[in-house]
């Protein structure tokens, strides 16, 4: 048996037998006070019809307070329902100390621990002096032992406003534990959302790239069976490094580099019959998460490029530039296609802006190409840009 399974964690209600008793344990140690009302009825000064209905009125009494304080705490501080079973205690404890005596008294006690742990710091800062304050005024007109009256006062007032602490320890402990979860709640969404991007920037790229080099070798096939084989040779190399790709993707270990990435743009591009203008080396200091955020970038660009621009010619530069806020680095990717097919932007968009923003990047794209005017809505060009230095 687990320690779950029998321990009741601060503000959680039990969940199990095991675990109700073991709160009720608990709660059921402080009714040892009482013991001296108990004691006056089993003394015998009361007649049979005073003590059976002391006996009634205390286990009616016992009842509504363990009510009380098992049920979990509220969240508003409008609980209609314990403040009339407040009333309801202190109009008992009050009725049966008139009627049977000084030993009563403690059950105002009770009274004060329950506006403490269940009602709000405001009502109970001023509940509980009020519920002492009626143990005194009580005692003192019925004329009882000064000692006994003493001796009431101090619990009285040190249970309510502890039980004021441990009420406003619980709301604390709930809170705490209802934000972690939205946190883990949230950290797991966005752990989906980022496995959802690289996946489809892996698979994006890699499948484009099988297709193309599948059609080649179905056109190859008939006449030139050798290098149909070729490409039939490629294609594997492609499917077990996009395998690849995906596993370190899902682990979390997969970091493209931007050289790898250009690299991987001309024989993307060249396989679909593209003429590419690729650069060989990446300028300046680039940080690793800027590097990895461009790297992304570049590959969604080239595989829109491949799928859907229709284009001829792609035209890739990275030039450092110097701006007001400092350094960057300027990556551009130009093709002379048809162009955007409308004017929301796809998920490939979409993903790069995130990857650019958490790098303090930025992201802008015009209808316009290589070869092309502008204004003639040919072509499309992307322009990212992240900052330079050190790590």
């Amino acid at each position: 048996m687990n320690d779950d399974e029998t321990s009741v964690g601060i503000g959680r209600p039990p969940t199990n037998r095991r675990q109700r008793w073991i709160k009720l344990l608990w709660v059921g140690i402080w009714l040892a006070f009482m013991s001296a009302p108990v004691k006056d009825l089993t003394d015998g000064g009361h007649t049979p019809w005073a003590t059976a209905l002391g006996a009634l009125g205390l286990l009616a009494f016992v009842g509504v307070y363990l009510l009380l304080v098992l049920r979990r705490t509220p969240r508003d501080g409008n609980d209609r329902g314990a403040h009339a079973a407040i009333a309801f205690l202190g109009g008992l404890a009050t009725l049966l100390t008139l009627t049977l005596g000084p030993s009563w008294l403690v059950l105002f006690v009770y009274v004060a621990v329950s506006a403490g742990a269940t009602l709000p710091l405001r009502t109970a800062a001023w509940l509980i002096p009020a519920a002492t304050a009626a143990l005194v005024g009580l005692g003192l007109t019925a004329d009882h032992p000064r000692e006994i009256i003493t001796a009431l006062v101090f619990p009285a007032l040190l249970g309510g406003f502890s039980m004021t602490g441990v009420r406003q320890l619980i709301r604390t402990t709930i809170e705490l534990r209802e934000a972690r979860a939205t946190v883990a709640q949230l950290a797991a969404n966005e752990e989906r959302l980022r496995l959802a991007r690289d996946l489809h920037d892996l698979l994006g790229h890699s499948l484009s790239l099988i297709t193309l080099k599948s059609e080649l070798a179905g056109r190859m096939l008939p006449g030139h069976p050798e290098q149909a084989a070729a490409q039939v040779a490629d294609i594997e190399k492609v499917s077990r490094q996009a395998l690849i790709d995906v596993r370190s993707a899902v682990t979390g270990y997969r970091r493209p580099t931007l050289p790898g990435e250009l690299a991987g743009a001309r024989t993307a591009l060249a396989a679909a019959g593209v003429t590419a203008d690729v650069p060989a080396e990446v300028p300046g200091d680039l940080p690793e998460q800027a590097e990895e955020a461009l790297a992304w970038a570049l590959r969604e660009a080239v595989t829109n490029v491949v799928r859907h621009s229709e284009a001829t010619r792609c035209t890739v530069a990275l030039t450092p530039r110097q701006t007001l806020d400092g350094p960057v680095l300027e990556l551009t990717v130009a093709d002379d296609g048809v162009g955007p097919s409308g004017s929301k932007p796809g998920n490939g968009l979409t993903g790069i802006a995130e990857r650019l923003a958490a790098v303090d990047g930025t992201l802008t794209t015009s209808a316009d190409g290589p070869g092309r005017g502008a204004g003639r809505g040919k072509g499309f060009t992307l322009t990212l840009s992240v900052p330079l230095g050190s790590a």
